[in-house]
C-alpha cells in the first residue's frame, strides 16, 4: 500500500494544504485525551478544542474530517472492541517519523486529557497511565532504525491502544441519564 494513500497522510495533507501546521497525532491524542476524560461527545466543544489547537476555526472540509474522526473514536471508546486505532503515519514510514507522530498523539491525549480532567483526583491507575504516557511523548528520538527499535515501537504502540481505554472507564460519564443525583 503506497504511504500517500494511508489515512495520516490524508489528513495531514487536508490540515496543510489548509494552512495548519499540526500534526494529525497530535489532534487525534487531544480528541481521545479528552473524551478520555469524560468530554463527552458534543461536536461543538470538540471543534473549541480542536480550534484552539490549530490556531483558528477549521474550515469545512476541515470541520467535516474533524467531526469523522470524533465520530470514529466515539465508536471506538464506546463499542465492544477493546482497542483503539491511532491517528500515525504508516508502517512504511521511516521510524524516526512514526516515533516523532507517536510522542505528538501522547502530548495532545496529554493536553486534551488535562484540558478536561482539571484537577480531578485520579486513581494509582490513572496517574500511571498519564505518567507513561508523559515518558513516551519524550522518547521520539530514543528509537533507533533497527529491529530493537521496532519492536519497540510496536509494544508501545500496543500499549497505547489499551491504556486510553483505561482512563475512558474511570472517567467518562455513562451516556445516559441518571434516574437520580449522586451524592458527593
Amino acid at each position: 500500500m503506497p504511504t500517500s494513500s494511508s489515512p495520516y497522510s490524508a489528513f495531514a495533507a487536508l490540515l496543510t494544504s489548509n494552512g495548519f501546521s499540526i500534526s494529525p497525532a497530535e489532534l487525534h491524542g487531544l480528541l481521545l485525551g479528552r473524551s478520555c476524560a469524560g468530554a463527552g461527545f458534543e461536536v461543538d466543544s470538540w471543534m473549541v478544542d480542536a480550534a484552539e489547537l490549530l490556531g483558528a476555526a477549521p474550515v469545512d472540509n476541515v470541520r467535516q474530517a474533524l467531526i469523522g474522526l470524533q465520530e470514529m473514536v466515539k465508536a471506538e471508546l464506546t463499542g465492544s472492541e477493546v482497542t483503539v486505532v491511532l491517528l500515525l503515519p504508516s508502517d512504511d514510514a521511516p521510524l524516526s517519523e512514526r516515533a516523532a507522530a507517536l510522542g505528538q498523539w501522547c502530548q495532545g491525549f496529554l493536553g486534551g486529557f488535562g484540558l478536561v480532567a482539571g484537577d480531578t483526583a485520579l486513581s494509582t491507575e490513572a496517574m500511571e497511565v498519564l505518567q507513561d504516557l508523559s515518558a513516551i511523548a519524550q522518547v521520539q528520538n530514543a528509537l533507533e532504525e533497527s529491529e530493537e527499535g521496532e519492536s519497540d515501537y510496536m509494544e508501545v504502540m500496543e500499549y497505547l491502544r489499551v491504556a486510553p481505554l483505561l482512563l475512558f472507564s474511570e472517567f467518562a460519564k455513562p451516556e445516559a441519564p441518571a434516574e437520580k443525583p449522586s451524592l458527593h
